[in-house]
């Protein structure tokens, strides 16, 4: 088992991604269990400087929170997202697995094809099953990749609602009934992505 966890050290420090345990196992000898040597390894890495994190169904090498603050000479590029992109991202985190309709009916507005084709390029979401349901309309989830990028196990560890309100994320802006044709719809996603109070971006910066 010793030399198995260094196996799966030396994999999770040098991957630029999570691995699974599937993963993992596909390039150690056979009989091998590195969903247990991952567990030995997370044990090990406890309360030291860098620790091993679960992300999603995968698992990583991340720094530890509490030293954040030493990362903060690098350079980041921070991207903003649209009010409406914030807003389709919060919808598909916390009511995964939802379809393009589900959505427009929580906003109150139609979704424009770019919305969701930016989060798609992000790898923040990801295309579910489609749904047993006439039309077979298919769902949008969330990706390891958001929950990477955000530090979060699984998308039970998401904010509550008074986080979000906090965030700025929640508010009681009014919406645009859906229905009103594709000009109104890019119109209303020029008016979220160009709104001088569109502190709702914050929570979900690129």
């Amino acid at each position: 088992m010793a030399e198995q966890e260094r196996m799966v050290e030396a994999m999770l420090f040098a991957s630029a991604e999570p691995l699974t345990a599937r993963a993992m196992g596909a390039r150690m000898p056979q009989g091998s269990d590195p969903a247990e040597a991952v567990q030995h390894l997370r044990r090990r890495y406890a309360g030291r400087g860098v620790q091993v994190v679960r992300v999603g169904e995968a698992w990583a090498i991340r720094t530890a929170p509490d030293l954040g603050f030493l990362m903060q000479t690098e350079v980041e590029e921070t991207r903003k997202l649209s009010r409406a992109a914030t807003e389709t991202l919060a919808i598909i985190a916390y009511h995964q697995p939802v379809t393009r309709a589900e959505i427009e009916e929580i906003r109150g507005v139609s979704l424009s094809r770019g919305t969701i084709d930016q989060l798609l390029d992000l790898d923040w979401i990801r295309f579910g099953r489609r749904r047993a349901t006439p039309g077979r309309p298919v769902t949008f989830v969330v990706t390891e990749a958001f929950l990477d990028h955000f530090g979060l196990e699984s998308a039970r560890d998401l904010p509550g609602l008074a986080e979000l309100r906090a965030a700025g994320l929640l508010d009681s802006r009014p919406g645009v009934a859906p229905g009103q044709g594709e000009a109104d719809e890019d119109a209303a996603e020029g008016d979220a992505d160009g709104d001088a109070g569109g502190d709702q971006s914050d929570l979900f910066e690129g």
